[in-house]
C-alpha cells in the first residue's frame, strides 16, 4: 500500500476546487491500494480526503491543535491524532505538517509555486519533504485559482 501526504492552499475559488478534486482523483487512481494522510485543513486537504474516498481508499487525520474539521470527514478517518505545541497556533500546524511528511511515502503538494506564506504553510511543508527526500509530486491544474486575500479595513 502506497501511503500518500498532502498539503496545499485553502481559499479555493469553487471553480479550482473542481478542477483540483478532478486531479486528485485521477493521480490518486494510479494507486491500487492507497492509504492518505491529512490535516484535514480547509481546501486542499479536505478535497484529498474525499479523492481518497472515491478511489476507495484509507485515511489518518493529523489535526493541529484546537483545529476542528468537518465531523462528516473526520468520522471517516481511520486514525485521529491531535499535535499539541506550545506557543503561537502557527507552531502546531507545523508540527502537524511535519508528521504528515514524515508518515507519508509520497507529498501531493496542492500548490501554485508561490514561496509566500506563513510558517507550517505549504511552502515550508515542501521544502521539509524534499530536505527528507521525500517524493514531493506538485499539483496545480491550468485555470487554478485562489481567492484573494481578506483585508481588513483599518480605522
Amino acid at each position: 500500500m502506497t501511503t500518500i501526504g498532502v498539503t496545499g492552499h485553502i481559499r479555493l475559488t469553487p471553480a479550482a476546487s473542481k478542477l483540483i478534486y478532478q486531479e486528485l482523483v485521477r493521480y490518486l487512481m494510479r494507486f491500487p491500494r492507497v492509504h492518505g494522510i491529512t490535516c484535514l485543513a480547509d481546501g486542499a486537504d479536505q478535497l484529498f480526503a474525499r479523492a481518497i474516498r472515491a478511489c476507495h481508499g484509507t485515511f489518518d487525520v493529523v489535526l493541529p491543535g484546537a483545529a476542528t474539521p468537518p465531523a462528516r470527514l473526520l468520522t471517516q478517518a481511520g486514525r485521529v491524532s491531535r499535535v499539541e505545541v506550545p506557543g503561537p497556533p502557527e507552531a502546531a500546524y507545523e508540527a502537524a505538517s511535519r508528521e504528515v511528511v514524515d508518515r507519508s511515502d509520497i507529498l501531493v503538494a496542492v500548490w501554485d509555486g508561490d514561496p509566500a506564506g506563513g510558517r507550517g504553510g505549504t511552502a515550508e511543508t515542501v521544502e521539509w519533504a524534499r530536505a527528507r527526500g521525500k517524493t514531493v509530486v506538485q499539483l496545480w491544474p491550468a485555470g487554478a485559482r485562489r481567492m484573494p486575500p481578506v483585508t481588513v479595513p483599518v480605522g
